[in-house]
């Protein structure tokens, strides 16, 4: 049986019609269940958008089953996520995620659900991404997927037993914003990760996924990553929550014809592609990268 898929949805009716045409668009989606999930607007003026979005998901067909979700006060960006997966997970036990501003390769979902079988019994592989950077694959490296120390919340997917063990009050936040050592182990994804976890924790953003990930930090965990990406992510720009900045994010999208995949065994993390990632958060190259928006480019 295919996991669920879970759309989480808001206040952008055009991303969200490119989003659905393309997930309808995966070779199994008429066999998925399909998980909708949209906030209450947050301020009157996005009231006008909020009902787009419903009208456009109240027509919505190609899945197995359908299930709609429309809160009636607003629950913010985070706790409506939070909220969300954990209903669904206490059903079954994987789902996959998508978000309002995520294209996928028709073969998405059968990436995601492979990885889902393949690593549902190893408890270090704490979540599975759609999404890669564009890294030139080695000549003598032959899986599709590696892992690296680092979530990646743009078409993703997690068990019930991983979502159900984090702390999202982050109680031990304390401790580890003292502990030099495990701050600097914590940044072994990418040189941005103590950052956004204390912009979340001192009340700068509103963010699940940093939380996500150190829960991940806190058992040794990896996420695994497909060699070529499953996901575009279509939401920079004015109307996006946490992106309106130059996109150092474009990757070229999967083709969608390959339909079974040679999944690594886990050993740890792929040494080429986690330095790969490491290259790609250093400081350096997100110092460039905010000087390319700073000069208006996308």
């Amino acid at each position: 049986m295919n996991a669920p898929i879970i759309l989480f949805a808001y206040k952008r009716p055009v991303e969200l019609k490119a989003t659905i045409q393309a997930l309808q668009a995966n070779h199994l989606a008429s066999t998925s269940d399909l998980y909708i999930f949209v906030d209450a607007p947050k301020r009157p003026e996005d009231a006008a958008k909020v009902d787009q979005v419903h009208k456009l998901l109240d027509t919505v067909s190609g899945f197995r089953t359908i299930h709609r979700d429309y809160a009636k006060t607003n629950i913010g960006c985070a706790d409506s996520i939070i909220r969300g997966i954990s209903q669904v997970l206490t059903k079954y036990p994987s789902a996959i995620v998508v978000e309002d501003d995520i294209v996928t390769a028709p073969n998405f979902l059968d990436f995601m659900n492979q990885c889902l079988n393949q690593y549902a019994d190893n408890q270090r592989v704490y979540s599975i991404s759609g999404y890669t950077l564009p890294f030139q694959r080695p000549a003598d490296y032959t899986s599709d997927a590696y892992c690296i120390p680092r979530h990646s919340p743009w078409g993703w997917a997690t068990w019930a037993d991983r979502w159900q063990s984090v702390d999202w009050d982050m109680t031990d936040y304390p401790d580890f914003e003292k502990d030099k050592w495990q701050q600097k182990e914590f940044m072994r994804g990418g040189s941005d990760l103590f950052k956004m976890l204390r912009d979340q924790m001192e009340g700068r953003a509103d963010a699940w996924d940093i939380r996500f990930c150190y829960n991940r930090f806190k058992v040794d965990g990896v996420t695994v990553y497909p060699t070529i990406s499953k996901v575009e992510n279509i939401g920079f720009g004015k109307e996006a929550t946490h992106t309106d900045i130059y996109n150092r994010y474009k990757t070229k999208l999967d083709d969608g014809s390959q339909r079974v995949f040679d999944l690594p065994s886990f050993t740890g993390p792929t040494p080429y592609y986690h330095r790969q990632t490491l290259e790609r958060y250093s400081v350096p190259t997100r110092i460039y990268n905010r000087l390319k928006t700073l000069a208006g480019m996308r």
